[in-house]
């Protein structure tokens, strides 16, 4: 028996929402046509037109200086852009984070720094810095790998699907986001929301520790297994990892530290939820008991 809807039943404005709603999630933000195009040959032109806007202005300088001419071409001259500098070798640019960070105070010049910060080449790409959302004085901090399209956009951490599958995942527990403190361990949004490669990742990695040293949480969760490898050096697939609590040592406390799956994963494999349930009971009992000193 053929189950499939009638094409006669469905409303093409909606299959073409839900197409497009399908292509930003996977990380597609520009479109292409049918045609080939040559790059390469778009930008000798850009470059051949920069110069020949340029080049009568300075022909006319042979003129005499107060022609009209030569003040017309002056005026019609595009000023080009500045280029970006390029960043620092990545093994220089994570010796500059490591400095950078350590002399970060609060959470506050923590973020002004990140701001300023150039060793990372995704800020060149990103739209703006996605830092972190929540309550920074909450018991409870979770941690994700790096920010997709939404974030990017709106410059906080899980915001599209994936955070709001979180947001009902936390409420479930009686959590909101007034009682967490979330964040991801790369601060700008990859490009097409590729993974970070480990450079970028050793780049970002002493910011996201500083971070989480100064919110200074009871329990700390990473979600996803990049994150979980990042931060607490685990060796196995989160498959395995999951649902174990460890330790994430700040160097003047030992916080208790679990490893769960991320909201993204879940939105393609809805059979992990019953294990995060689980984790998330684990949670749950683990910030009933008192805090600990460390």
């Amino acid at each position: 028996m053929d189950l499939s809807p009638d094409p006669r039943d469905v409303d093409p404005r909606a299959a073409l929402a839900d197409l497009m709603a399908f292509y930003a999630e996977a990380g597609v933000d520009a479109g292409i046509g049918d045609a080939p195009v040559d790059r390469f040959a778009e930008s000798a032109a850009e470059r051949s037109t920069a110069r020949t806007a340029i080049r009568p202005a300075a022909a006319s300088s042979s003129a005499e200086p107060g022609a009209p001419s030569a003040r017309r071409e002056a005026a019609r001259a595009p000023a080009l852009p500045p280029l970006a500098a390029a960043p620092p070798p990545p093994d220089r640019a994570a010796a500059d984070a490591r400095e950078a960070a350590a002399s970060a105070p609060d959470l506050d010049a923590l973020r002004g720094l990140l701001e300023r910060f150039d060793g990372c080449p995704l800020k060149l790409t990103a739209t703006r810095l996605v830092f972190a959302d929540g309550n920074p004085q909450a018991r409870l901090m979770l941690v994700g790998e790096a920010p997709g399209r939404d974030e990017d956009i709106e410059g906080k951490p899980f915001v599209g699907r994936s955070g709001k599958l979180l947001d009902r995942m936390l409420a479930a527990i009686g959590i909101d986001r007034t009682q967490a403190y979330i964040a991801n361990v790369v601060p700008w949004r990859p490009p097409g929301n590729r993974t970070p490669t480990p450079q970028e990742t050793a780049i970002c990695l002493p910011f996201i520790r500083r971070q989480i040293e100064l919110a200074n949480p009871d329990v700390l969760v990473c979600l996803g297994g990049p994150s979980a490898q990042t931060l607490l050096g685990i060796k196995d697939g989160i498959t395995k990892a999951r649902g174990r609590w460890m330790e994430y040592d700040t160097g003047t406390r030992r916080i208790q530290a679990l490893a769960t799956f991320h909201p993204a994963y879940l939105l393609r494999t809805p059979l992990g939820k019953r294990m995060v349930w689980r984790d998330l009971l684990a949670i749950e009992r683990k910030l009933a008991e008192p805090p600990s000193a460390g």
